[in-house]
């Protein structure tokens, strides 16, 4: 019996086509015969899904067959065993076996970063505020101040400039133009009101005349009997510190001292250059070998140490103190202004040193917090911005060298400041 196909013969398999045959002609040659045109292929095996057949020169099959038979190949789509078109389940590029990449959650995300931003703003701002309150120096008790006014409407803050220089060297007194004086005296004073109506800055003069009251020693805790005893106002300070200088100053006006804050030379100086200096309007030239300064007329930057210099001249002026007065009023109000700016607060490049600076150098009350202290700046900022009103005590002559106050004019500004009114009252 014949088993090979049809037209073929035992004669046709020669020796070129034996399973020992040296012809280089592949076996698959061979094979392939058996795959006629118009011919189906010959059954498969069990468990092997049927092939297509090459009929008419189309390749394996068609479409339709394949379809029909319930399995296609792939090839002639250009797919392999189990993949669909394109590559990969998730398309073209994608490995074999991965499913179709979710579109972003943009919600989720702005959710989350929202969430992220808001945890390390209020972690930054707690922390800062914690690290600033550490730093103030609460050394001032108010509770030692005796016999003390009604409290009135809106807050009252006593600011005080002294020519402290503690911590200075000798090149840093020398530079500053200070001097080695021992101890420490009032260079400035003001009173701040802050209130519904406006907030108003008044300048003490340092030489005021006003009476030293009976008080109770800051250290000694003894008390002193007052005797009539008229002295210049920074006297006081130097006499017993902040404690007799609150007193003193609220029996002499009859208004109650809320806080007092009290900077020294180096500090101040300090704060200035740590803001990138102050831009001042200078109405005058001003040459003071004492204080330091030699300024020309009109605007300029000036930096911690030509600050100090401005603020500490009178000899050259011609209003001496109450002139020094009144440029004290306008530095301390447009380095409020400057110290409040985005450019400072929201640079922490020049926040943080500028506090640091400031708070470093600030004595305050025990009662003092943050929100006080900003307070107080961003009032002075309104002063300097026209919100306000700034002045100086009424003057109404002088007597061994004192400038004696205007009672009438005083009692009228204490009962408006009080009140919480618009003050109406000009001083010098």
């Amino acid at each position: 019996m014949n088993d090979w196909p049809e037209g073929w013969s035992d004669d046709n398999r020669g020796t070129r086509y034996g399973s020992g045959s040296a012809s280089a002609r592949p076996e698959g040659a061979r094979v392939m015969r058996q795959v006629r045109r118009g011919q189906a292929a010959p059954p498969q095996s069990p468990g092997v899904p049927p092939q297509p057949s090459y009929v008419d020169g189309q390749g394996y099959g068609d479409y339709t067959n394949a379809r029909n038979t319930g399995y296609d190949s792939g090839y002639n789509t250009g797919q392999v065993y189990g993949a669909p078109a394109g590559g990969g389940p998730g398309g073209p590029g994608e490995g074999y076996g991965r499913g179709p990449r979710p579109a972003p959650d943009w919600r989720r995300r702005i959710k989350w970063t929202a969430i992220t931003v808001v945890t390390v703003l209020v972690v930054t701002t707690v922390g800062t505020y914690f690290w600033a309150d550490s730093k103030l120096q609460r050394e001032v008790d108010l509770s030692k101040v005796i016999d003390r006014p009604e409290q009135g409407e809106g807050t009252n803050y006593l600011i005080v400039g002294s020519d402290s220089r503690a911590g200075m060297s000798d090149e840093e007194k020398k530079k500053l133009h200070t001097g080695s004086a021992e101890g420490k005296r009032t260079d400035s004073m003001m009173i701040l009101h802050t209130g519904s109506n406006g907030d108003t800055l008044i300048s003490l003069p340092r030489d005021s005349d006003v009476e030293i009251p009976t008080f109770v020693g800051s250290e000694s805790g003894k008390t002193y009997k007052g005797t009539g005893r008229h002295v210049k106002l920074n006297a006081a300070y130097a006499e017993d510190g902040p404690e007799l200088l609150v007193r003193t100053v609220e029996f002499n006006t009859g208004l109650r001292i809320d806080h007092y804050v009290e900077i020294g030379f180096a500090g101040f100086a300090n704060i200035v250059d740590a803001v990138g200096g102050v831009e001042m309007d200078i109405p005058q030239d001003i040459k003071d070998t004492k204080s330091g300064a030699d300024f020309k007329k009109g605007k300029q930057t000036l930096n911690g140490e030509e600050a100090l210099a401005f603020v500490r001249t009178r000899y050259a002026l011609a209003g001496s103190d109450l002139d020094r007065t009144k440029n004290q009023q306008k530095f301390l109000a447009a380095l409020a202004n400057q110290v409040a700016t985005p450019g400072t607060l929201l640079n922490p490049f020049k926040l943080y040193p500028t506090m640091g600076a400031g708070l470093d150098s600030l004595i305050v009350d025990k009662d003092m917090g943050l929100y006080d202290l900003a307070s107080m700046f961003f009032a002075m900022k309104g002063v300097n911005s026209g919100d306000g009103k700034s002045m100086n005590m009424p003057i109404s002559g002088s007597s061994g060298g004192n400038l004696v106050w205007d009672e009438a004019k005083v009692k009228q500004l204490v009962k408006e400041l009080k009140n919480d009114e618009t003050v109406t009252v000009s001083g010098n």
